[in-house]
């Protein structure tokens, strides 16, 4: 990776993408790179082997200005976004066994569980009680729920909060769903669309490419078939998030052949609103920690992704795996949301992953970065914009929306509001 020795320039203007152009030279001398710099910033399409280049050559502030250009392009209300809801898994119990994955059990296992309705309604209340507006359930694959268990619950999740958005489950459980009813992916996502399902996360991308994908989820579909349940998803209405796991061993090509694989699927579809990458976690997993991405390699794949991504609206970083700091940095990088605060959070934190705020601190750590913060809701549109510190909630408002990880673990099991205040927002 260049280095971008001596490098310093002015503040940009405000209301300026030709202040860009003007200082490129000063960070790089690589005329091949400079053009596809300037390319990528102004909105141009890039090609998987200049997105490589850039990714493994250019000097690091070219690329983070070049990415920052390209979402001032994108977003020139300087506004970057937050949501609020909450991860509520309904199940552990898995037949999927990948490696990474340390919140799974196999089925019969002794620590294998599931909630039931009355329990996640439950959960769904506190959520709503704590401004949240959407939730995302997910769960294992487990081998009795079919389409017909995830139409009961969205239509119990709809009938006691018909204003929660369920952006829930992954083109993973739809395949799986439909295997067990033994029907096809169309009429599973017209019947789970139909009880409720507003919207589809990326969950179970991971990695796309054949190499690494078989690798840590030998028994999960291939790339290519989760992403035409996706196509298939969007074609019948439901618009859903592409997201990337990185750093268990794949390399920098497989990588942007990642990105490659979803941009072509954007292409026909638009379907695809944001793009998340986040980072492998190490803890009590198959895996172990042998891999893993640096803050730098992860900070240098948001630049990329937003210059690559030229038909994706919105790129959204994960302070929840790598850290508060490196979330803020992002913000320099493309990044124009932080995703959310999240009340519960169970998959990715019995990792290993402990990173938290309450509200008042992902405000904050927005507005030092020098952007306005604003809570969206499920399709990015703007709920509460804190143009000042005088629009912020108040502390006694805030204290009590805090992310929260694995409170399955909790002494309590989480049932009760008070369990909520057991971890320190730090």
């Amino acid at each position: 990776m260049g280095p971008a020795s001596g490098w310093s320039h002015p503040d940009p203007p405000s209301n300026s993408l030709n202040w860009f152009a003007s200082t490129l030279v000063v960070v790089t001398e690589n005329r091949d790179i400079a053009e596809i710099l300037r390319r990528a910033a102004d909105g141009g399409r890039i090609s998987p082997e200049e997105a490589l280049l850039l990714y493994t050559d250019a000097p690091f502030h070219g690329l983070g200005e070049a990415a920052d250009a390209a979402r001032r392009r994108r977003h020139p209300e300087n506004i970057v976004t937050y949501l609020i809801d909450r991860n509520i898994n309904y199940t552990n119990v898995c037949v999927t066994a990948c490696k990474f994955c340390a919140f799974y059990r196999a089925p019969k296992h002794e620590e294998g569980w599931s909630h039931d309705t009355d329990e996640i309604l439950r959960r769904c209340g506190e959520a709503v009680e704590l401004g949240a507006t959407q939730v995302m359930l997910q769960g294992g694959h487990h081998p009795d729920y079919g389409v017909e268990y995830y139409e009961e619950l969205f239509r119990a999740v709809k009938g006691a909060f018909p204003d929660l958005v369920i952006h829930s489950l992954g083109a993973s459980e739809i395949e799986h769903m439909a295997k067990v009813s033994g029907t096809s992916i169309e009429d599973a996502v017209d019947r789970i669309k139909a009880a409720g399902l507003d919207s589809i996360a990326g969950a179970g991308a991971e990695m796309l490419p054949k190499r690494p994908r078989t690798a840590i989820a030998p028994l999960k579909e291939s790339g290519e078939r989760w992403l035409e349940i996706m196509e298939v998803a969007h074609q019948r209405g439901l618009e859903s998030t592409a997201t990337m796991m990185m750093g268990t061993g794949e390399t920098n090509a497989e990588r942007i052949e990642h990105m490659r694989m979803i941009r072509d699927v954007q292409d026909r579809t638009g379907g695809f609103r944001s793009f998340i990458p986040w980072t492998y976690q190490p803890e009590n997993n198959h895996l172990k920690g042998r891999t893993q991405a640096t803050n730098l390699e992860y900070l240098r794949l948001l630049a990329v992704a937003r210059l690559f991504f030229h038909n994706v609206n919105h790129l959204q970083s994960s302070w929840l795996t790598t850290g508060k700091d490196v979330g803020q940095l992002s913000l320099h990088m493309g990044v124009d949301d932080l995703g959310s605060i999240m009340l519960e959070e169970n998959v990715i934190s019995s990792a290993g992953a402990k990173h938290q705020s309450n509200l008042l601190g992902l405000i904050r750590m927005i507005r030092s970065a020098d952007r306005i913060p604003a809570q969206r809701n499920t399709l990015y549109e703007h709920l509460t914009v804190h143009w000042t510190p005088e629009d912020d909630p108040t502390e006694a408002d805030a204290e009590r929306v805090v992310s929260h990880y694995s409170s399955i673990a909790l002494p309590s099991g989480g049932r009760a509001h008070p369990e909520l205040k057991l971890i320190d927002a730090g």
